[in-house]
C-alpha cells in the first residue's frame, strides 16, 4: 500500500475506511491498524507533495480518534496528584528524536507489558528544529504508532522547553516572545496538550532579592500561560508546566519556588481573572541534559538532590495545590537511580539523551551510516568545537543534530539492524517504567482522564477531490457508508 498522490488514498482504502462531510469512519478496524498504519505514516512523514503528508496527517488523525486513541491533555490527572489522591506513580516524558513511528511502538509495547496508564511523549523547541520534526508530524507519528501496536485511549504529546532565549529576549522581548506564541500556536493545532513553558533563562541573578531576579520569569510565563488559555481547544485544558532553575545550575531553593509561584498567580490572576495555572513546576537538582561529556566520549555520573525534588514538591502541593516537582536531563543517571523518584514529590522525569545513545551505540547502529553522520558534524557543526574537548566530546554533544539530516536513512535501516536497536529500547523503556512506579496504573487514566474528540477538516485539495462523485462513490459504492451522510 503506497499513497504517492491524493487519488491513492480513496482507492487504496477502499473497504478500509470511508470519508464523508464529518471526517473519517473506520470500516475495518485491524485491518486499519496492521496495514494502513505503516504506509500512512510514511507518506506523512516522507511524502515530497504537501497535499499527501497534509492528507495522510489527517487521515492518521481522524482515524486513531474515531478508535478511541485520543491526544489528551494530562492536567486533570495532576490536577488529583496535587489533591493527594495518589502517590509514588512517576510520569516519564520521552523525547524521541530518532525513528519516532518505531521508538514509540517499542514504547507503546512497553507500556502494555506493564499495563502502565500515563507517560509522555515529548520533544522541545531546539529538537523541532535539528531533528526536522515539526510538532504535526510528531504527533502524527505517535499516534500511527499508538494504532499499530492496539493501544487504545488517551495519548499524551508535549511541547517540551518552550523556552524564551534570554539573548534574544534582552534584544526584541516583543519578537521573542511572539515567536514562542507562534510555536505555541501550531502545536496546539498539531495536538500538544501539554506544554512546558520555560522561562527560566530570564531570571536575572544580578537583583536583590530572589522575588525580583524571578519577576521576569513568572512574568512571561503568566502571559503565555493565558495565551494558551486563550486558544487552547474546547473542553481540553492544556497542561502547563513552569520552571524556576536552568539545567546544571545551583539547586533551587523554597524561597526561588515560592517567589515564582506567588508572583505568577498574582499576574495570570490580572491578565486572565479564573484561569487555571501550572499543573507542575521543573527545580534544578544537580543534572545537566545530555549528561556532562568526559575527554573519553563517556558520561560523567553526577550528584542529584532527591530532597529538593521532595521538598519543593511537598511546599508546591500543599500551599499552591499543584502536583509537584520535575525532573529534567535524567535518561543519563544511573539505573540504580530511577527507583528514588517516586518516593519523592516528583510528579514528571524527562528522559532524552540516555535513548539517543542507545540508538546510535548499538552495535547493530549500521556503522556506514555513522560514519556519514559523523562526517556531516565535521563539517556542518564544526563552529560548535570548544577548545580544550576532545573529538570524542565534540560528537557526544552534536550528534543528536545527525538525526534530522539522515531522518530518512534511519527510519529505513535494514530490518534486523532495526528490530534489535527497537527490542533494545522496548527492554530499556520497560525497567524505567518499571523504576518509576507505572505498572497497573491504567486504571488512573480512566478515573481522571477525560479526553474529548476534536474533529479536523480535510485538507483543502482532498476535501475537493472527495466532492467529486464519481471519486466517491468509485471508493464506496454508496453514501450511506460514509459518516455524516443523510
Amino acid at each position: 500500500m503506497r499513497f504517492s498522490q491524493l487519488t491513492d488514498f480513496p482507492y487504496s482504502l477502499k473497504g478500509i475506511v470511508a470519508f464523508g462531510p464529518q471526517g473519517v469512519k473506520i470500516l475495518d478496524e485491524a485491518r486499519f491498524r496492521k496495514e494502513c498504519a505503516e504506509p500512512l505514516i510514511y507518506a506523512a512523514v516522507f511524502s515530497p507533495q504537501e497535499e499527501v503528508r497534509e492528507t495522510a496527517r489527517w487521515i492518521l488523525w481522524e482515524g486513531a480518534h474515531e478508535l478511541g486513541v485520543v491526544s489528551a491533555s494530562i492536567h486533570d490527572l495532576y490536577a488529583a496528584r496535587g489533591r493527594d489522591e495518589y502517590n509514588s506513580v512517576c510520569v516519564p516524558a520521552v523525547n524521541i528524536r530518532a525513528l519516532t513511528y518505531d521508538s514509540a511502538r517499542a514504547l507503546f509495547r512497553a507500556a502494555k507489558a506493564l499495563d502502565a496508564g500515563p507517560f509522555i511523549f515529548e520533544i522541545a523547541k531546539s529538537e523541532i528544529g535539528y531533528t526536522f520534526q515539526k510538532p504535526a508530524e510528531y504527533t502524527t507519528a505517535v499516534l500511527a504508532a499508538a494504532l499499530a501496536e492496539g493501544h487504545q485511549g488517551p495519548v499524551f504529546v508535549q511541547g517540551d522547553h518552550f523556552q524564551v532565549a534570554q539573548k534574544n529576549y534582552a534584544a526584541d522581548p516583543t519578537k521573542e516572545v511572539e515567536s514562542v506564541k507562534t510555536l505555541i500556536r501550531e502545536a496546539l493545532a498539531a495536538g500538544f496538550y501539554n506544554i512546558d513553558l520555560d522561562t527560566s533563562t530570564l531570571v536575572d541573578l544580578s537583583k536583590s532579592t530572589v522575588p525580583e531576579q524571578q519577576k521576569l520569569n513568572y512574568e512571561v510565563a503568566a502571559e503565555l500561560t493565558a495565551f494558551i488559555r486563550d486558544h487552547e481547544p474546547s473542553g481540553v485544558t492544556v497542561s502547563v508546566g513552569g520552571e524556576i532553575g536552568e539545567v546544571g545550575g545551583k539547586n533551587s531553593t523554597v524561597e526561588e519556588l515560592e517567589a515564582y509561584l506567588d508572583g505568577y498567580l498574582a499576574v495570570l490572576a490580572k491578565r486572565r481573572p479564573n484561569s487555571i495555572g501550572i499543573s507542575k513546576i521543573s527545580v534544578q537538582t544537580g543534572t545537566s541534559h545530555g549528561g556532562v561529556p568526559l575527554p573519553d566520549g563517556s558520561v560523567a555520573q553526577v550528584a542529584l538532590d532527591f530532597g529538593v525534588l521532595d521538598v519543593l514538591g511537598r511546599v508546591s502541593r500543599s500551599k499552591y495545590k499543584i502536583s509537584g516537582t520535575v525532573q529534567h536531563g535524567a535518561s543519563t543517571l544511573p539505573d540504580e537511580a530511577f527507583n528514588h523518584f517516586r518516593h519523592t514529590q516528583a510528579v514528571e522525569v524527562h528522559l532524552a539523551t540516555g535513548f539517543q545513545n542507545l540508538v546510535y551505540d548499538h552495535p547493530k547502529f549500521p556503522a556506514e551510516l555513522k560514519e556519514r553522520v559523523y562526517a556531516w558534524l565535521q563539517v556542518n557543526c564544526a563552529k560548535e568545537r570548544k577548545p580544550g574537548k576532545t573529538e570524542e566530546q565534540f560528537l557526544y554533544s552534536t550528534r543528536k543534530k545527525g538525526f534530522g539530516p539522515y531522518k530518512w536513512e534511519t527510519w529505513t535501516m535494514e530490518a534486523d539492524a532495526k528490530a534489535a536497536i527497537m527490542a533494545a529500547l522496548e527492554a530499556k523503556f520497560r525497567f524505567l517504567f518499571d523504576q518509576l512506579g507505572l505498572k497497573d496504573t491504567r486504571g488512573l487514566l480512566a478515573k481522571h482522564v477525560k479526553a474529548p474528540r476534536i474533529r479536523r477538516p480535510a485538507p483543502e485539495k482532498f476535501g475537493a477531490l472527495l466532492a467529486n462523485p464519481n471519486v466517491f462513490g468509485a471508493q464506496h459504492g454508496a453514501e450511506e457508508d460514509a459518516p455524516g451522510a443523510d
